[in-house]
């Protein structure tokens, strides 16, 4: 039912914003858009959120013959391909997750995020370097995302070239970790 509600409302967002209106419109009905989304749309974006992970994870399929920085790049690269039609509505999305009082949310989507990359790229680590590994691709992927959002339309191939500066500079750090 949500994703189907998320399909009719991610167009109706540019026009509308993220709001009740936008919610009723999609649902057809003020009362399923409240069943569906109780938080209203701060609860939308966060099922569209979730719903991008899992359709990335799905689409990725088995990655097990790429090395882990080719894994995550290839996720990083499906999950914002995937997400290009929806452009104005996650620029949108990720202006209502910067206020304030929905850092709490933007924080926990990003720390969700990241973790379905990690898992999907199949990473089984329960130690500190799960946490490590995870908080510095929410560094990558954070930057890559607004870099995406600031990028014209069709921009993909400067995007992916921004995201393999990003991660390039991540295994320098690890290469001079290693060498200390």
């Amino acid at each position: 039912m949500s994703d189907a509600l998320l399909d009719a409302l991610l167009p109706l967002v540019p026009r509308l914003g993220w709001t009740r209106a936008a919610l009723t419109a999609a649902a057809g009905d003020a009362a399923l858009a409240r069943n569906a989304f109780p938080g209203g749309p701060r609860d939308a974006i966060a099922a569209c959120s979730r719903r991008a992970d899992r359709l990335m994870a799905e689409e990725a399929g088995d990655l097990s013959a790429l090395r882990t920085p080719a894994r995550i790049r290839r996720l990083i690269e499906l999950r914002l391909t995937r997400a290009e039609r929806h452009r104005e509505a996650l620029r949108q999305a990720a202006a209502l997750l910067a206020v304030p009082w929905n850092a709490p949310l933007a924080a926990r989507l990003l720390a969700e995020t990241v973790d379905a990359m990690w898992i999907a790229a199949g990473d089984t680590s329960s130690d500190l370097s799960r946490h490590t590994r995870r908080a510095t691709l929410a560094a990558v992927y954070g930057a890559t995302f607004a870099y995406w959002l600031g990028a014209p339309a069709g921009g993909m191939p400067a995007v992916l070239a921004f995201l393999d500066r990003r991660l390039a500079g991540v295994a320098r750090l690890q290469k001079r970790r290693v060498a200390a």
